[in-house]
């Protein structure tokens, strides 16, 4: 959970909280809730499958994407790099959340 905390904080380097958490663990928890969502709706359970389907991703597309954010702000490199972060990770949950 520690780290989860560093995430939301912006303590991890831009790298790690972008391509890790934002990137690859957005399409792993967006890709499996969006398969719970499907199979909860074809054996008749709308309601859980809202929960599991947005239930479960939007809270983590939310830590993600503030984690960049926060992590962008104290990035040493470039400016670019931090501000091209902000803007994909924006475009990149955005997409996720409303598929």
């Amino acid at each position: 959970m520690r780290v989860i905390g560093d995430l939301w904080r912006g303590n991890l380097p831009l790298g790690d909280a972008f391509w890790n958490w934002a990137v690859l663990g957005g399409l792993v928890v967006n890709v499996s809730t969006s398969l719970g969502f499907l199979w909860l709706i074809t054996i008749d359970q709308p309601l859980l499958a809202l929960v599991v389907g947005y239930g479960l991703s939007l809270p983590f597309n939310l830590v993600a994407t503030m984690g960049v954010w926060r992590a962008a702000a104290r990035h040493d490199g470039p400016r670019i790099q931090a501000d091209l972060a902000r803007i994909a990770v924006l475009v990149w949950m955005g997409a996720l959340s409303l598929s």
